[in-house]
């Protein structure tokens, strides 16, 4: 059974849901390219270490990274945008829940699976880090293998039935994300379509729900509260896992 709280089952990815220029689009596979093993073991590595910004910079801060961001990108096959909002969520979190121990690795495995990093059925990331069009879930409606959510100020506003559907690249419920959503690039809203608050507020909930992520304990507990099926957490773990050393997943 998924989890109510965070993704009851969003349906843009069944089973749990880069770069020419910045944000769209990275060439296929070499021919006969080799690839290191995605290593097993729980929690995953931490991958590159992140550098050292300036975490309170006005603006969207997460673009000090994009040296170290860019460096990675192509192999990883995950945008430069996009893995720019992965480590300043880790680096926030390692500063304000030291005890976490949040990798980047974690975040971007968690959005290679929800959403493809932002290109899930025709999306793309923004320069600005805007997922457009925005990506929605299937709505939440009881049928087989869905959970029932009913949207209850839309239901009373339009007299029929409204469900809830997941939300943006990281497949928030609503009622999770008006809980845990924060603002990362300093525009002022929490928007759950934006790659860098919505990295930051999953970041965030996991830290919350897990406790110590350097722990198989931890890191399991924390992907079980985001999504309570044992194939998600797994397939998190390989995307997160390859990333740690250098590869696509």
């Amino acid at each position: 059974m998924r989890s109510r709280k965070f993704r009851a089952s969003a349906g843009v990815v069944r089973g749990g849901v880069v770069l020419v220029a910045l944000v769209v689009g990275v060439a296929g596979c070499g021919i006969g390219e080799k690839l290191p093993p995605i290593p097993e073991g729980i929690p995953p590595g931490p991958g590159t270490a992140v550098p050292v910004i300036d975490l309170d910079a006005p603006g969207r801060a997460a673009e000090q990274l994009r040296d170290w961001a860019g460096e990675q990108a192509g192999a990883l096959r995950i945008p430069v945008i996009a893995l720019e909002a992965y480590g300043y969520a880790a680096a926030i979190m390692a500063r304000a829940q030291p005890n976490c121990g949040i990798a980047w690795t974690t975040i971007a495995g968690i959005a290679g699976v929800e959403s493809k990093h932002g290109s899930h059925g025709g999306s793309s990331l923004d320069a600005d880090g805007e997922v457009r069009p925005p990506i929605r879930g299937v709505p939440l409606d009881g049928s087989p293998g869905v959970a029932r959510i009913l949207d209850e100020t839309e239901t009373a506003r339009t007299g029929a039935p409204v469900y809830v559907r997941a939300e943006g690249p990281f497949q928030f419920l609503p009622e999770t994300w008006q809980r845990f959503g924060v603002d990362a690039n300093g525009d002022g809203v929490a928007d759950p379509d934006n790659i860098d608050d919505a990295a930051l507020t999953a970041a965030r909930y996991l830290c919350v729900s897990g406790g110590d992520l350097t722990t198989p304990e931890g890191w399991q507990r924390a992907l079980f509260t985001y999504n309570q099926s044992r194939d998600y957490m797994l397939k998190v773990r390989d995307h997160a896992a390859a990333y740690s050393v250098g590869r696509r997943a």
